[in-house]
Protein backbone atom coordinates (compact mmCIF):
# COMPACT_ATOMS: atom_id res chain seq x y z
CA UNK A 1 0.00 0.00 0.00
CA UNK A 2 1.42 3.54 -1.10
CA UNK A 3 1.59 5.85 1.55
CA UNK A 4 2.15 9.77 0.89
CA UNK A 5 4.16 12.41 2.56
CA UNK A 6 2.13 15.78 1.76
CA UNK A 7 4.31 18.64 2.34
CA UNK A 8 3.41 22.50 2.07
CA UNK A 9 5.16 26.10 2.22
CA UNK A 10 4.15 26.33 5.78
CA UNK A 11 6.18 22.54 6.65
CA UNK A 12 8.87 23.42 4.78
CA UNK A 13 9.28 27.02 5.70
CA UNK A 14 8.67 26.10 9.60
CA UNK A 15 11.17 22.95 9.15
CA UNK A 16 8.10 20.96 10.54
CA UNK A 17 8.16 17.29 10.38
CA UNK A 18 5.13 16.36 11.40
CA UNK A 19 3.58 15.41 7.68
CA UNK A 20 6.66 13.15 7.68
CA UNK A 21 6.00 11.59 11.26
CA UNK A 22 2.57 11.15 10.69
CA UNK A 23 3.05 8.83 8.10
CA UNK A 24 6.18 7.22 9.23
CA UNK A 25 5.94 6.84 13.09
CA UNK A 26 2.98 4.52 13.05
CA UNK A 27 4.85 2.61 10.62
CA UNK A 28 7.48 2.20 13.58
CA UNK A 29 4.93 1.39 16.39
CA UNK A 30 3.32 -1.68 14.40
CA UNK A 31 6.77 -3.22 14.36
CA UNK A 32 6.69 -4.37 10.99
CA UNK A 33 8.54 -1.64 8.97
CA UNK A 34 9.62 -3.85 6.18
CA UNK A 35 5.91 -4.71 5.04
CA UNK A 36 6.07 -0.75 3.95
CA UNK A 37 9.45 -1.20 2.08
CA UNK A 38 9.45 1.04 -1.34
CA UNK A 39 6.44 2.19 -0.30
CA UNK A 40 6.54 5.89 0.79
CA UNK A 41 5.89 8.68 -1.95
CA UNK A 42 6.75 12.77 -1.10
CA UNK A 43 4.17 14.71 -2.40
CA UNK A 44 5.69 18.48 -2.44
CA UNK A 45 3.11 21.09 -2.80
CA UNK A 46 5.46 24.12 -2.81
CA UNK A 47 3.84 27.58 -4.13
CA UNK A 48 6.15 29.51 -5.88
CA UNK A 49 5.83 32.69 -8.69
CA UNK A 50 5.44 31.47 -12.17
CA UNK A 51 8.33 32.21 -13.68
CA UNK A 52 10.89 30.75 -11.21
CA UNK A 53 12.81 28.31 -13.19
CA UNK A 54 14.32 26.12 -10.27
CA UNK A 55 13.74 22.58 -9.89
CA UNK A 56 12.44 21.74 -6.49
CA UNK A 57 15.61 20.42 -5.29
CA UNK A 58 17.49 23.54 -6.29
CA UNK A 59 15.20 25.30 -3.98
CA UNK A 60 17.50 25.88 -0.41
CA UNK A 61 14.51 26.03 1.94
CA UNK A 62 12.96 22.25 0.12
CA UNK A 63 16.87 21.11 0.70
CA UNK A 64 16.86 22.33 4.62
CA UNK A 65 13.80 20.28 5.21
CA UNK A 66 15.47 17.26 3.39
CA UNK A 67 17.91 17.39 5.74
CA UNK A 68 16.26 17.91 8.24
CA UNK A 69 14.16 14.83 7.79
CA UNK A 70 17.00 12.64 6.82
CA UNK A 71 18.98 13.45 10.62
CA UNK A 72 15.59 12.45 11.81
CA UNK A 73 14.89 9.14 9.85
CA UNK A 74 18.34 8.76 8.25
CA UNK A 75 17.43 5.10 7.03
CA UNK A 76 14.22 6.55 5.14
CA UNK A 77 15.44 5.36 1.61
CA UNK A 78 14.59 2.18 2.69
CA UNK A 79 11.07 3.13 2.63
CA UNK A 80 11.15 5.57 -0.43
CA UNK A 81 9.10 4.45 -3.67
CA UNK A 82 12.26 3.68 -5.81
CA UNK A 83 10.08 2.44 -9.03
CA UNK A 84 8.69 6.03 -8.68
CA UNK A 85 12.03 7.83 -8.47
CA UNK A 86 11.68 8.71 -4.84
CA UNK A 87 15.29 7.87 -4.03
CA UNK A 88 16.78 9.80 -6.47
CA UNK A 89 14.81 12.33 -5.47
CA UNK A 90 15.47 12.28 -1.97
CA UNK A 91 19.36 11.74 -3.01
CA UNK A 92 18.98 15.28 -4.95
CA UNK A 93 17.64 17.13 -2.39
CA UNK A 94 20.99 15.62 -0.42
CA UNK A 95 23.77 15.86 -3.00
CA UNK A 96 24.98 18.94 -4.20
CA UNK A 97 24.04 18.59 -8.49
CA UNK A 98 23.45 20.00 -11.72
CA UNK A 99 20.53 19.64 -14.49
CA UNK A 100 21.74 18.88 -17.66
CA UNK A 101 18.64 19.16 -21.02
CA UNK A 102 20.52 16.36 -22.20
CA UNK A 103 21.44 14.11 -19.31
CA UNK A 104 19.54 14.94 -16.81
CA UNK A 105 20.12 15.34 -13.20
CA UNK A 106 24.16 15.11 -12.82
CA UNK A 107 25.49 14.66 -9.37
CA UNK A 108 28.68 15.66 -7.77
CA UNK A 109 30.57 12.54 -7.86
CA UNK A 110 32.05 12.71 -4.47
CA UNK A 111 29.09 14.01 -2.95
CA UNK A 112 27.04 11.37 -4.17
CA UNK A 113 29.62 8.99 -3.39
CA UNK A 114 29.67 10.17 0.57
CA UNK A 115 26.16 9.77 0.37
CA UNK A 116 25.81 6.51 -0.32
CA UNK A 117 28.49 4.87 1.82
CA UNK A 118 26.46 6.67 4.59
CA UNK A 119 23.43 5.42 3.69
CA UNK A 120 24.71 1.78 3.37
CA UNK A 121 26.50 1.85 6.60
CA UNK A 122 23.47 3.71 8.54
CA UNK A 123 20.74 1.18 6.72
CA UNK A 124 23.13 -1.99 7.12
CA UNK A 125 23.34 -1.26 11.10
CA UNK A 126 19.25 -0.15 10.83
CA UNK A 127 17.90 -3.52 8.96
CA UNK A 128 20.44 -5.74 10.79
CA UNK A 129 18.42 -4.49 14.14
CA UNK A 130 15.03 -4.86 12.15
CA UNK A 131 16.32 -9.10 11.76
CA UNK A 132 16.67 -8.29 7.94
CA UNK A 133 19.83 -9.30 7.00
CA UNK A 134 20.20 -9.16 3.55
CA UNK A 135 22.81 -7.35 1.61
CA UNK A 136 20.15 -7.40 -1.96
CA UNK A 137 18.50 -4.32 -0.87
CA UNK A 138 21.76 -2.38 -0.25
CA UNK A 139 23.26 -3.53 -3.58
CA UNK A 140 20.23 -2.35 -5.01
CA UNK A 141 20.07 1.01 -3.48
CA UNK A 142 24.12 1.05 -4.79
CA UNK A 143 22.68 0.14 -8.09
CA UNK A 144 19.94 2.60 -8.66
CA UNK A 145 22.95 5.54 -7.75
CA UNK A 146 25.34 4.12 -10.61
CA UNK A 147 27.38 2.08 -8.52
CA UNK A 148 28.25 -1.41 -8.32
CA UNK A 149 29.20 -2.85 -4.57
CA UNK A 150 30.28 -6.41 -4.35
CA UNK A 151 29.32 -9.17 -1.55
CA UNK A 152 32.97 -8.88 -0.18
CA UNK A 153 32.12 -5.08 0.40
CA UNK A 154 29.02 -6.29 2.82
CA UNK A 155 31.13 -9.44 4.65
CA UNK A 156 33.77 -6.01 5.82
CA UNK A 157 30.56 -4.71 7.08
CA UNK A 158 29.15 -7.71 8.82
CA UNK A 159 32.75 -8.72 10.44
CA UNK A 160 33.06 -4.56 11.44
CA UNK A 161 29.52 -5.51 13.24
CA UNK A 162 30.09 -8.57 15.11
Amino acid sequence: MTMTIILNNDSIYNLDLSPASMVIEPLLQQGNISSSEQQLRLQINYERVANDPRELSEIPEIRLWFVRLDAKYPWLPFLLDWKAGELARYAAMLVPHQFSSKEGIQYNPEALEIFLMQKIFILSDWLHKQDIVSPSRLKSLAQILGYELDDAFFEMIEKGNS
